[in-house]
């Protein structure tokens, strides 16, 4: 049975996140409680603001081992949005060097854009560079809404599928096992954003 927990961590997008899986009618918490992450079936992190104080917020906000238990050790499926994503990597270069949660070996830096503005804000499409059933029935609806000024920087490159063109390619979303992120905002990206939304969940719904 399907129950996502939402991190509640002081992130300011965490309502929208919250009002679109109501939409698509899945239970769903918003919790940084650890008996509420062990009784999800799914997690998501989502996240708005800069590298290093998004990792101050979790550290101080969020049950790490318990965490990291579920996700890592278990399997349970998870989903970071925008620095949620970012925050994945090794360590990021915002403003300071910063450690992330290291799930996803990179780190992030600044968008190489040339003569485009950051940060770079607006509708944008992704290319799909490695097939995956998150992207069942997306057909045209590639269209995604983007805030930020830095990127994931993946060390394998097997774990990215798919990338955005701005000035130069970033990775838009990551995967590896079941830990996934998505640099965009699919609760901000209408039917798109829900589509990817709602296969994430259905890959791993459990009756």
């Amino acid at each position: 049975m399907v129950k996502i927990c939402i991190l509640d961590y002081g992130s300011g997008n965490i309502r929208s996140v919250y009002n679109v899986i109501r939409h698509l009618q899945f239970d769903v918490v918003v919790s940084n409680n650890a008996k509420e992450i062990k009784n999800s079936s799914h997690v998501i992190l989502p996240g708005v603001g800069a590298f290093p104080s998004a990792m101050k917020k979790i550290e101080n906000n969020i049950p790490l081992d318990c965490l990291e238990n579920e996700i890592l050790d278990k399997g349970k499926p998870f989903l970071g949005i925008c620095v949620g994503m970012q925050v994945l990597a090794d360590f990021g270069n915002e403003h300071e060097s910063c450690k992330g949660l290291g799930w996803i070996g990179g780190s992030v830096n600044k968008l190489s854009v040339g003569s485009f503005p950051l940060p770079h804000i607006g509708w944008n499409d992704i290319s799909i560079i490695k097939q995956s059933q998150i992207f069942n029935g997306l057909k045209d609806y590639r269209d995604f809404y983007y805030v930020h000024s830095y990127a994931f920087n993946v060390k394998d490159k097997n774990h990215v599928l798919a990338h955005t063109e701005y000035g130069s390619n970033f990775t838009s979303i990551v995967c590896k096992d079941n830990i996934y992120g998505f640099q965009f905002h699919p609760e901000k990206s209408q039917r798109a954003g829900q589509l990817l939304l709602k296969n994430f969940i259905k890959l791993y719904e459990k009756e």
